[in-house]
């Protein structure tokens, strides 16, 4: 009986033995076999499906029938320039060209039997090790319409495959190179480092070649970019961007930790006459971003575009432009109008955002600050569209605010984007608050501290063009008086003018309006045209500034009044510099008249 078993084992392991080196064998055989098959099915897929633009190449093609793993080593997938530019005659060529590099790809999990006698790929996962690509984008068209060939993706293939899934496809390290000339022969180009993109559920059949839920026949496609960095076309300002997040999925667009700095101050406004201008967003996020859309035609379609928790920091250019241009631009219906770009976002959203104006003041040497902290808002209707703008060419602004983190403030602006004279709208309101919070911006830039007063609430409402602007304005307040200033130049600070300000307090403010509790208050109708110097911000806040004088008694008779009296008083001044002179030309006169005849004295003397 031992003597049966171990004949038993012995002939066990030969026949194990044998069916194993069956199978090695067969692997060897099938891999050897299928190896140039797949390198020839891969090749004529791409090509059918890319209708001859694009080739594959590569130097090697491993099959592990025991492993089912493909691994492709040295793959270049790159454009028939010939077939390109005959596209590109007849408008049929596409707007974006691909050249791929890949050190190795492996596709795992997969089924060649299925894919030889069921002309079916079925892959579970894809991975791409190290790609370099880059992409150049030329609008070439417009609308899918120019296309001929309206077959779709698998009809194209349909011949050489039933279908193509894919579980997963998972792509590393990227290092993309992006060309884009839509802007002219000279290409805006954008280099991607630390990129990865990781796409679930490819499938092209029958089945999903119509479904438009689906981007590039994947279910989901997330793409994620770190630490992101470039330079505007000018050189004046740097971008950083710490992560971007891309979901087709949820349609979801995601940047947290934008920057863009200005290069040194000195060198930007040596460069510019522009303002200058820093941002910072934790976070800023596009939904339902039609991404497809935008790849192919530039074409921006958002529902919302949501800023959370950042600064705006906005510097005046000290200097001004010696052309003297019509700033007419600075109007943002006017500018959106002139931009060559398809844009439609449905709503603007901002969350705690501290906005800040800087301006130096030549006449005081000094640097004034506006602020609007903890400001929140949105924006409906930024678009170029002139579908939408048929249907609503009205872009609303509602903003609330803290105005020098002191008075709250109500803003709306209504803008008419269709109106070539760039007409809009606004009204609001401010208050309460003390005055002496705005003294950060009125000392330097208006020479004029207040010493004393509080605003209980101002209102405006005008309607403008970017030529004039009419409207209505009040200001009610209690207990005004101020300070008026210099500049002291050789102690470089601000000095009070105790007189002008003795004159300002006693002979022209109004110390409260109502003046007295029954009366009505002031109110101001106000009208107001823009030189071709002022911008848009500036025109608005000139025109509120025109309707508050009146509030405070300056008036355009007080003005005036104030005008001729400080003229009086530089007047006199004058005189009794010359008057001074004068004496003192005198006195020196009658003081070398007596030296002289000292002089002649003592001459005579010596002389016998």
């Amino acid at each position: 009986m031992q003597a049966r078993i171990k004949k038993w084992h012995k002939i066990s392991l030969i026949i194990t033995a044998c069916i194993i080196a069956a199978i090695l064998g067969l692997a060897i055989v099938v891999n050897h076999y299928w190896s140039p098959i797949l390198a020839s099915r891969v090749k004529k897929i791409v090509l059918t499906s890319s209708d001859s633009l694009y080739n594959v190449s590569f130097s090697d093609a491993q099959l592990h029938v025991l492993r089912g793993e493909i691994d492709i080593d040295n793959i270049v997938f790159t454009p028939d320039t010939a077939v390109y530019n005959r596209r590109k005659q007849l408008h049929l060529a596409p707007n974006n060209l691909v050249e791929l590099r890949v050190k190795r790809l492996v596709i795992s999990h997969m089924h060649p039997f299925k894919l030889y006698f069921q002309r079916k790929l079925d892959v579970g996962m894809i991975m791409l090790k190290e790609p370099e690509i880059k992409v150049s984008y030329q609008l070439n068209h417009t609308k899918d319409t120019l296309i001929k060939d309206r077959r779709t993706t698998w009809q194209k293939i349909s011949k050489t495959l039933q279908s193509i899934h894919i579980g997963e496809v998972r792509i590393g390290d990227i290092k993309l190179t992006y060309a884009d000339y839509s802007a002219g022969d000279k290409p805006a180009i954008t280099k991607l480092k630390e990129m990865s993109v990781a796409a679930t559920d490819l499938l092209i059949d029958s089945t999903t070649q119509m479904d438009k839920s689906r981007m590039l026949y994947c279910s989901n496609i997330d793409v994620a970019l770190a630490n992101f960095s470039s330079r505007s076309p000018n050189g004046l300002y740097n971008y950083q961007i710490k992560n971007v997040e891309l979901s087709t999925q949820t349609s979801r667009l995601k940047l947290e930790g934008l920057d863009i700095q200005p290069v040194r101050a000195e060198v930007f406004f040596d460069k510019t006459y522009h303002d200058q201008f820093r941002i910072h967003l934790d976070s800023l996020q596009l939904n339902h971003f039609d991404f497809q859309t935008y790849h192919k035609y530039r074409i921006l379609r958002v529902s919302t575009l949501q800023m959370n928790s950042g600064t705006l920091a906005i510097t005046g250019n000290p200097r001004q432009s010696p052309n003297k241009k019509d700033r007419i631009k600075s109007f943002p219906n006017i500018a959106l109008r002139q931009l060559n770009a398809d844009i439609n976002i449905d709503t603007v959203k901002a969350y705690r955002v501290n906005i800040s104006y800087t301006e130096f003041n030549q006449k005081s040497n000094k640097t004034g600050l506006i602020t609007f902290d903890n400001t929140e808002g949105s924006i409906t209707r930024i678009t170029t569209n002139q579908d939408s703008l048929k249907k609503n060419s009205h872009c609303v602004a509602r903003i609330t605010s803290l105005f020098m983190n002191a008075g709250k403030l109500n803003f709306v602006l209504d803008l008419d984007l269709a109106d070539p004279n760039g007409s809009f709208s606004y009204k609001g309101s401010l208050g309460p608050m003390k005055l002496q919070a705005v003294n950060r911006a009125t000392m330097p830039l208006a020479l004029v501290k207040f010493n004393s007063g509080k605003l209980n609430q101002a209102d405006f409402d005008v309607n403008a063009n970017a030529h004039t602007a009419k409207g209505r304005i009040s200001a009610l307040y209690n207990d005004l008086t101020v300070t008026v200033l210099k500049a002291d130049t050789a102690h470089d600070r601000l000095k009070h003018m105790t007189i002008a300000s003795l004159f300002a307090n006693v002979m022209v403010l109004k110390h409260n309006n109502p003046d007295e509790a029954d009366d009505p208050p002031r109110v101001a109708h106000v009208t107001y045209y823009r030189p071709d110097t002022v911008a848009f911000w500036g025109s608005i806040w000139k025109t509120i500034l025109t309707g508050l004088k009146p509030s405070a008694g300056l008036d355009q008779k007080m003005q005036q009044t104030v005008k001729d009296q400080l003229a009086q008083q530089a007047t006199k001044k004058q005189e009794r510099k010359i008057k001074k002179a004068e004496r003192q030309a005198r006195r020196a006169e009658r003081r070398r008249k007596r030296e002289l005849k000292k002089l002649q004295e003592e001459t005579s003397v010596v002389s016998p």
